[in-house]
């Protein structure tokens, strides 16, 4: 049997369990009281395809744009975690359905932040990912035009404004916590007024930290999550560049157990959004060598 290092901090965060939680208690309340309300997900809830599914089953519809929503019946709207735009909440109510958002507070936090030092005249950089549905959201709470999102050393170093303003940095709350840093370090230098919040959530230090010190320490280190996890894609990153032999896998089936034939120490962690069921038949069938 080989030796198997799962990580603790692998699986469901508070904010990805509290949004998939709350989906389950609307698809409840409504077969309780037999209202038969219809539910919606605006955009998937969380980045697993595997609880996507699962809500689809039990009735629930994902609703890809808000445009749909004039052809739909009226129901509940659920707001996916990674959070959306103030314009978004608008329209949803305009269009007459009742919105239940499930947005982790983490970045809520972040929208305050953005709407507050935009209010007051700040400059606002945005360190994330400009396609990931956080950073949009986000980008969304911004009054005017005054921001910025850089992802790269390369973006940070162009960074520059032609007017006297304080600026304020906030970061997606996945982004690569060493990445930050870096980023925040080059836009520093270029002496504008800044103050700097990092936004980057605790739990997505710690699994960072976790999963690159395991990493370090095994022959072999399997990172789970859905392939448009940006929190997995990160921990994949960092994995790889501790293990040589690290493998990106969304479920067990993804998984050549073979590869770990002749290996004795292999190491497992996951994204924020991979359910405890695919970790542990993973977990499963490394020891038992399949």
């Amino acid at each position: 049997m080989k030796n198997v290092r799962l990580a603790k901090s692998a699986g469901f965060c508070f904010g990805v369990k509290r949004a998939v939680n709350m989906v389950y208690e609307e698809i409840d309340k409504s077969a309780e009281n037999a209202e038969n309300t219809p539910i919606y997900t605006y955009g998937p809830i969380i980045h697993n395809d595997e609880v996507v599914k699962d809500f689809a089953s039990k009735g629930v519809t994902l609703v890809k744009e808000l445009s749909e929503l004039a052809n739909l019946p009226k129901g509940k709207i659920i707001v996916r975690s990674h959070g959306i735009s103030r314009a978004e909440y608008e329209e949803m109510e305009q269009y007459g359905f009742t919105v239940v958002d499930a947005t982790c507070p983490f970045v809520r936090k972040i929208h305050k932040i953005v709407d507050e030092h935009s209010k007051q005249g700040e400059y606002i950089i945005i360190i994330g990912n400009p396609a990931h549905p956080e950073v949009c959201g986000i980008r969304g709470w911004v009054n005017g035009n005054d921001v910025s999102i850089i992802e790269s050393k390369e973006e940070a170093e162009k960074f520059s404004l032609s007017v006297d303003k304080k600026v304020c940095i906030v970061s997606q709350t996945t982004f690569n916590y060493n990445k930050f840093q870096d980023l925040v370090e080059i836009v520093s230098k270029k002496g504008y007024n800044i103050s700097v919040l990092n936004t980057i959530c605790n739990a997505t230090e710690e699994r960072q930290t976790e999963a690159r010190q395991i990493a370090k320490e095994v022959e072999a280190m399997i990172v789970i999550g859905d392939k448009h996890s940006s929190n997995t894609q990160k921990l994949f990153e960092i994995c790889n560049t501790e293990c040589e032999k690290t493998y990106y896998i969304q479920t067990s089936k993804d998984m050549d157990y073979q590869l770990l034939k002749s290996i004795n120490n292999v190491g497992i962690t996951a994204g924020a959004s991979t359910p405890n069921n695919i970790i542990e038949e993973v977990s499963k069938n490394v020891r038992n060598e399949l």
